[in-house]
């Protein structure tokens, strides 16, 4: 019987504790501040970017707007009114509403500039969506541009909320400082 409880003491004695992983962290994603420029060339319009951000001229006074270290893209397109903006509201929305198959939620954000002749409507859209923000801006006789940011990975919203917040910012003053020339 001492045998036992001998073996017994020196079997707990010896136990260590048990080797755990560390738990898992979270990424930190630090942004610089915002700074940003007036943007302005041939086309109608006029506003300010994040001067962090690339951007590219298409056709038409389209423009990409690139953040190369998040991967992701603005895609600002221009169509002049001829007589459709009821039109032209119609499409802008309806790309919007595509998107509320993956889709959480939907937050629209009206915008009225009367001093310069700006109205539109901010979307943002919580999800696993393809894209987090939207809007369009119109003068409602000459003038109607669009944007929208996509990112170029899976649309997982927890893992990219911190760069789709921080664009959305930029997405945000772009539209709040855009002017018609």
């Amino acid at each position: 019987m001492q045998l036992f409880a001998i073996l017994g003491l020196l079997l707990f004695s010896a136990c260590k504790d048990d080797v755990l992983p560390k738990p898992s962290g979270y990424l930190r994603l630090d942004y610089p501040v915002a700074k940003y420029a007036n943007f302005e060339n041939e086309c109608p319009f006029t506003f300010e970017m994040n001067s962090d951000a690339v951007i590219k001229g298409e056709k038409n006074c389209g423009f990409t707007i690139t953040y190369p270290k998040m991967k992701a893209t603005i895609y600002l397109t221009y169509k002049p009114v001829h007589n459709d903006i009821n039109k032209l509201l119609r499409d802008a929305q309806k790309l919007t509403f595509e998107h509320v198959i993956k889709a959480d939620d939907i937050l629209e954000q009206p915008y009225l500039n009367p001093d310069n002749k700006v109205y539109g409507m901010f979307y943002q859209v919580d999800g696993n969506a393809a894209t987090n923000s939207q809007f369009y801006v119109t003068d409602s006789i000459k003038h109607f541009v669009t944007g929208s940011v996509y990112f170029y990975a899976k649309p997982n919203f927890d893992s990219i909320m911190p760069a789709a917040s921080y664009i959305k910012n930029d997405m945000q003053r772009l539209m709040e400082t855009l002017k018609w020339k």
